[in-house]
Order: C-alpha cells, then sequence, then structure tokens
C-alpha cells in the first residue's frame, strides 16, 4: 500500500520540513557522476515499438554532432541495445574506480549500451523491471560522460517500468516523440504525450518515420501505409512536427555494416537545427 500523502497549510510548507506532501512531492532525480557536465538530456520516446527510435536518435545526435557540438546516446533499450552495431562499435566498455567509460564513435559521438557490457553481443537480457530500470539509473549516474552538450536517451517503447525510470530519475530538458504514418498514430503520439505531460517533461516535437518510399525508377514518393494523420494530430496536440523519414535502404545498409555516421541524407537537418534553435546560442547551449 503507497504512503499516503501529508497535507500542511502554505505557511508550514517547505522543502526542507515537508518534502513528499502534496504541495512539495518529493524528487526521485538523480545526480549523475561528479565528473560530469552534461548541458541538455533529450529523450527519444513512442508509445510503441518497432517505429525506430534508435534510427532517430542515431541521426539526431550525428547532426548535431557535426554542428560542432558535444553529443552522446545513452541507450536506455535494454532488452533490445541496437546502438552500438549501427555505429560499428563492437569493444567493451572500461571501467575504473571513479566509474565506467562510454565508447565513442569515429566522430566522437559518446555510447553507452548494455551490449558494451556483455561478453557476448548477442547474449539475451533475461531480466526483470526492476533490474532494467536500474541499468539505464546507472548508466546517468555511473558512467562518465565528461562535457556533453546534448546527451540523446534511445527509450524503450511504451510507458514501463524503464520510461518511468528515465522520466522520474534523469533531469530531462524535452522529449522526441517517434512515429509512424499507420491510422494508429494519433493514439501512439497521445500516449508518449500524455506520459510526458504527466511528469511535466517538455514535448518538444515529433519525428514520423516510415513515411513513404522514393521510386528508384521515377522518384515519386509511395505512401506505404497510406496517408498520414501526423500534421492534423500535431495540430491538436499543439506540438511541433519536427521531420519525416522515408523507408531509404541506405540508411539500413549504413546500419547493418556499423558505418551509419555517414549518411548524407538531409531528413532531420531541419529537425537537429530546430532543436539546436531551441537550447543554444551563437553556437552554444545555454
Amino acid at each position: 500500500m503507497s504512503e499516503k500523502k501529508k497535507a500542511c497549510s502554505d505557511s508550514e510548507c517547505s522543502k526542507e520540513s515537508c518534502e513528499g506532501c502534496e504541495k512539495n512531492p518529493k524528487s526521485f532525480l538523480e545526480k549523475t557522476n561528479e565528473l560530469n557536465s552534461i548541458k541538455k538530456v533529450i529523450g527519444v520516446v513512442s508509445g510503441k515499438g518497432g517505429v525506430g527510435k534508435s534510427l532517430v536518435t542515431a541521426m539526431l545526435s550525428v547532426l548535431i554532432n557535426r554542428k560542432g557540438y558535444n553529443t552522446g546516446i545513452l541507450d536506455a533499450d535494454i532488452t533490445g541495445p541496437s546502438i552500438p552495431k549501427m555505429f560499428g562499435i563492437d569493444r567493451r566498455a572500461q571501467a575504473n574506480e571513479l566509474g565506467l567509460f562510454p565508447e565513442k564513435t569515429h566522430n566522437d559521438v559518446r555510447i553507452m549500451s548494455i551490449n558494451l557490457l556483455l561478453e557476448q553481443t548477442d547474449a539475451p537480457v533475461i531480466w526483470r523491471g526492476p533490474l532494467l530500470a536500474g541499468t539505464v539509473k546507472q548508466f546517468w549516474t555511473d558512467v562518465i560522460w565528461g562535457d556533453l552538450d546534448f546527451l540523446f536517451i534511445d527509450m524503450p517503447p511504451g510507458t514501463g517500468d524503464v520510461p518511468l525510470t528515465v522520466f522520474q530519475s534523469i533531469p530531462l530538458d524535452g522529449i522526441v516523440i517517434v512515429t509512424s504514418p499507420q491510422e494508429l498514430v494519433s493514439m501512439i503520439v497521445r500516449k508518449a504525450y500524455n506520459m510526458a505531460k504527466q511528469m511535466n517533461i517538455p514535448v518538444l516535437g515529433v519525428v514520423e518515420n516510415m513515411s513513404y518510399v522514393k521510386c528508384p525508377d521515377c522518384g515519386k514518393e509511395i505512401k506505404l501505409f497510406g496517408e498520414s494523420s501526423l500534421v492534423e494530430t500535431a495540430k491538436d496536440l499543439d506540438i511541433n512536427v519536427l521531420g519525416r523519414v522515408p523507408v531509404d535502404p541506405v540508411l539500413a545498409q549504413l546500419a547493418d555494416k556499423g558505418e551509419f555516421e555517414r549518411f548524407s541524407n538531409d531528413y532531420l537537418t531541419d529537425a537537429a537545427g530546430k532543436i539546436e534553435t531551441m537550447f543554444a546560442k551563437d553556437g552554444k547551449v545555454v
């Protein structure tokens, strides 16, 4: 049974004496490693699986890194990690008495994932919720990220233990919602949006993945899943459409080869620019 919240008057309520009361709810935020200076933390979320959160996380981190900012990716999808493979990282992460060190891509994007700690990358992670959530929390508290302008968190799908732990334990500056064009897009976006609002996390915008496929012969855009309702849903919720990503075989090939940083499309260039505008001024994160 959960503990009933205390009630108190305005005159006697203070952060020191009444933490946990209904006017001053207890904070579960964790401090990151003392050696870190992380300016902005952005979660990439969805209301369901299979919509391409890892793809969007990787693209945004690379694009913002190309702008000259220090970026990192915390892979919070413990049971289905894909970030190291996309960047061709198969080394095991190192640690010392100060903490755990992230691995770096060719262009210095810092990455931490459960696959960097396993002896075999194809070993299944058969853990219950609390252990999954605790591991993600340790990626925030124990990893020596160093100086980062942006840390992107590749979240697992849905609204369960791990997303809840991230929302409660890590000071998110905002989330990007990833969705796909199927008819249930409205429900998917609304689930993620409503969770963020209940947790008082700003929604930066939404990215639609698998929006279309371009015919290699004539260049026509083919809507595999029919017309999207993304614009209407975003307007109804008053959130930005950050960008659309098509089904692109080149992206899949680069990810399979571990050469994702080499992508040259501009699908999310505007999205990265909008995020930069939200958080940076004169080339510095503020």
